[in-house]
């Protein structure tokens, strides 16, 4: 688990947070396998022993101060008693990962925790289900559908789940097989009912939206549970434009007879709620989906980004078959390690908070700060920035004199597929087994940071990409509220406000006896501040990208592609 915080030094107070212009927040890698300073976890068992505060729920650490009987949560400050169990426990402290680390990763008991699904009607056609371990090496089983287009069978009453789901190292041949007869369908192939006339155009042919809600519920018709460990890798070659959730590219030539609407503004906005609503259905059966566009036509993936970013997954678009490296892309993909069924929470001392959270992931329903992640390598990245409690901030250790330490503590939990070496080195199977098998685990860091003393001190500890990353989130939430030409505005004011404010900080801006007029030999450079050097450069490249071009400059696929993929 990585972390790294925009600042290392955190500004003292409101004021003197509002006076840096830097933001305030952190970057977190959970799945990266060591730390920023390249350190793994120390390992253990037994994480459902871990004691937890009565007030905050955090974890114990090694920042805790412990005694006989009892412990105080460094958070919060909690005096909590401990179990005749954890008692035991801690009289051999060099046996217990958290006595040892502040980064831990332990193993929970084996039981999945799984979320109930609601399953839905299935509609529109389906071109069928290859059945790989039949009898018949391929088989094309179609499911026809009715004259309002919807099916009269579920996918699981054709071929039950368990079934259609075949091992690769036994049906390896007969999935190429079944790759080999699939070909492009040309127009006087298509159904009558599969397709529209539009302005004399035949239209039709991508049922991709009945198609990914149809695998979606069979995915998780399994027992009435989610599937929670499935990935589904999809291949566009157009916009869907067929059956439930097709789209309308129509708007993109007619942008600019919108009667004086914003086009920067127009195209952002999805223009149908249905692959949202298919990426909840997704989240719900434990679904995550990775989609590769490989097209040069208007695609409106603003519409279908939803799908890919809700289910923690992620969305690619190449120009052209040509220059396409998506057989190179997918492969990389699938040779990660990968955590399924992910839960993220971040907890602060009391004088903070989190406030706004990006990234692939959908928040948790009833707990504030927890977010559930389907799918997550070891370099998917999330951002958090922070607000202060109250306007006293952490000014009160001052005050009364105290250490002046701040601490944080994230939590992620998730299920793991562990090879059958890695359970045998840790004695939990033995190495003739032969087969991989889920392990849930939780991962904890506890950190500290300290208070800067002036804005010199925080300036000398900025991080430039955790800053650019809180940047480019924000940017982005700016240009699909208000439209792209807010979200240069916002960048470029706030690099102005921050030489500003540098400039003051360093006394190259002075006022003549207390009255409006300045003299000033402006720094525009930050020449003696090598940590905010780079961030110029950054800005300015971010204002040249795609992602910040208007409408009239660049194909608005190129930018919706950008956006789901930014990392730290």
């Amino acid at each position: 688990m990585a972390v790294r915080a925009t600042v290392s030094r955190f500004p003292i107070d409101p004021d003197s947070q509002e006076s840096s212009g830097v933001p305030w927040g952190l970057t977190v890698t959970p799945f990266a396998a060591k730390d920023e300073n390249d350190q793994a976890p120390a390992y253990g068992l037994d994480g459902h022993l871990l004691p937890r505060c009565e007030n905050c729920y955090a974890y114990f650490n090694t920042y805790c101060e412990l005694d006989q009987w009892a412990w105080n949560c460094s958070l919060c400050g909690t005096l909590n008693g401990l179990s005749a169990q954890a008692i035991s426990r801690y009289s051999h402290p060099q046996s217990c990962a958290e006595m040892m680390s502040s980064f831990i990763d332990l193993q929970l008991p084996s039981s999945e925790e799984f979320l109930e699904l609601t399953k839905s009607a299935l509609q529109a056609a389906l071109e069928g289900l290859y059945d790989v371990q039949g009898p018949i090496p391929v088989k094309n089983v179609f499911v026809h559908q009715d004259t309002e287009g919807i099916l009269p069978i579920e996918l699981e009453d054709v071929m039950p789940l368990l079934q259609f789901l075949a091992p690769v190292e036994t049906c390896k041949d007969r999935i190429t097989s079944a790759l080999e007869t699939l070909r492009p369908i040309t127009s006087w192939e298509r159904t009558p009912g599969a397709g529209q006339v539009l302005d004399g155009v035949l239209m039709g042919g991508r049922g991709f939206g009945a198609a990914m809600e149809a695998l979606c519920n069979y995915l998780g018709s399994e027992y009435g549970n989610t599937f929670a460990l499935a990935r589904v890798f999809v291949c566009l070659s157009g916009p869907p434009d067929y059956g439930p959730g097709q789209l309308d590219t129509r708007r993109y030539g007619e942008q600019y007879a919108s009667k004086g609407e914003d086009a920067d503004c127009a195209l952002l906005p999805e223009q149908t709620p249905f692959y949202k609503d298919l990426a909840a259905v997704a989240v719900q059966a434990g679904v995550c989906v990775d989609i590769f566009a490989v097209t040069n036509e208007y695609t409106d993936l603003a519409s279908l980004k939803f799908l890919s970013i809700e289910s923690g997954g992620s969305l690619f678009l190449y120009a052209n078959t040509d220059d396409s490296t998506l057989p190179q892309d997918m492969y990389r993909m699938l040779s990660r390690l990968y955590a399924f069924n992910c839960v993220l929470r971040l907890r602060t001392s009391t004088e903070f908070k989190p406030g706004h959270s990006y990234g692939h992931f959908f928040p948790d329903p009833q707990y504030e700060n927890v977010q559930h992640i389907i799918c997550c390598d070891s370099f998917a990245t999330y951002s958090y920035d922070f607000d202060f409690a109250n306007n006293v901030g952490f000014s009160r250790f001052v005050i009364c004199k105290l250490l002046q330490i701040i601490q944080l503590q994230i939590a992620f939990q998730y299920t793991v597929v562990v090879p059958p070496e890695e359970l045998s080195s840790l004695g939990l199977v033995s190495s003739s087994r032969g087969k991989h098998s889920l392990k849930r685990r939780l991962r904890i860091r506890t950190l500290q940071y300290g208070t800067a003393q002036n804005l010199n001190d925080l300036y000398d500890s900025v991080d430039p990409e955790p800053v650019l990353s809180l940047l480019v989130h924000t940017v982005i939430l700016a240009s699909l509220e208000q439209g792209v030409r807010e979200g240069r505005m916002l960048l470029h004011d706030w690099l102005v406000i921050l030489t500003a404010k540098y400039n003051e900080a360093f006394k190259h801006i002075q006022y003549k006896n207390g009255s409006s007029s300045i003299t000033a030999q402006m720094d525009v450079t930050f020449s003696q501040c090598p940590q905010l050097q780079p961030l110029a450069h950054l800005v300015f490249a971010l204002l040249r990208n795609p992602l910040l071009r208007f409408h009239e400059e660049v194909h608005w696929n190129q930018v919706l592609f950008t956006v789901p993929s930014i990392q730290c």
